[in-house]
């Protein structure tokens, strides 16, 4: 269902809101759109906040998000800058996007509600996971999960943030290999798809596509994630972004990483897998300290 008016390309509304629709492309990550086939056959592009699932608001009985009733910024244990800021790669117009962690309370994590599996702020360019999800993302090797682990920009974090990021290291394995060629390939594929229906390429894409190739090849070379481009790196990319260099040109470059990515596999000292009992034992004891702290609050 969505909780927006659908429009066409002339502006003109196609649909009331809350009409309902198909999903029939789900994004890899909360930063792209899902695609969903409305009742006379238009697909359309919409943010996860555009959306909702039919059953939940059938049986929400006309309640709003759970954690509307609560402070939601004293639930958020982790800010971190990412993105172009982040990358050294901002210019003056470049957004600041924040993303982070929220810990819920315990009981409204309880609760017949449940909590969503992020809180999202448009304005603000903010999106915040709720600390399972948030886990599991970065067990899979997700590429914007990890930034947050690694980017030195830090706004705020508490204790349990700190011991977060402490064992950042217990998230990386050989996935990096197939999640960050695996989003690399993507983009290479909406570009390409540009290409061929609008004769144009957006070179801000073309850029992060190079940019996560480097970041991946290092990755498996150092055990670390850069976050920052190299400096070495910086011209380059920013050349991308602006058009400087022919899609020709960057598609050899792309073919010359992705057989430096598999060199790097090789030979990559990282484990197979992540470590996941490592994982679930921060997320019980993150979870049991959320239930100390709703017992505190009762008993005061």
């Amino acid at each position: 269902m969505l909780l927006i008016e659908p429009r066409g390309a002339d502006g003109r509304p196609l649909y009331p809101r809350h009409c309902t629709g198909i999903v029939v492309a789900s994004p890899a990550d909360p930063e792209h759109a899902y695609r969903v086939e409305l009742p006379r056959g238009e697909v359309l592009s919409f943010k996860r906040r555009e959306l909702e699932v039919l059953s939940i608001f059938q049986s929400s009985q006309g309640r709003t998000d759970p954690l509307s009733s609560h402070d939601q910024s004293a639930h958020v244990i982790y800010r971190c800058i990412v993105g172009s800021r982040a990358y050294g790669l901002d210019l003056d117009a470049s957004d600041t996007d924040r993303r982070g962690v929220y810990l819920p309370p315990a009981a409204l994590h309880w609760s017949l509600y449940g909590v969503p599996e992020q809180l999202e702020n448009a304005e603000t360019e903010e999106c915040y996971w709720e600390l399972q999800k948030y886990l599991t993302l970065a067990l899979k090797a997700n590429p914007n999960v990890l930034e947050t682990l690694y980017t030195p920009l830090v706004e705020h974090a508490t204790p349990l943030a700190e011991e977060l990021r402490g064992m950042r290291g217990a998230f990386l394995s050989k996935l990096v290999y197939q999640t960050f060629n695996g989003y690399a390939i993507s983009q290479f594929r909406k570009i390409e798809q540009d290409l061929r229906t609008k004769q144009v390429v957006k070179w801000k894409h073309a850029m992060h596509l190079i940019r996560l190739l480097h970041a991946g090849i290092a990755t498996l070379r150092t055990g670390e994630l850069p976050v920052a481009v190299d400096p070495s790196d910086r011209e380059e990319l920013l050349a991308i972004r602006s058009g400087l260099m022919p899609w020709e040109k960057i598609d050899v470059r792309r073919h010359a990483l992705h057989a430096a990515f598999d060199r790097e596999f090789e030979r990559t000292s990282l484990p197979d897998r992540p470590d996941y009992d490592r994982a679930n034992d921060f997320l019980v004891r993150a979870r049991r300290a959320m239930v100390d702290a709703d017992e505190t609050e009762e008993t005061q």
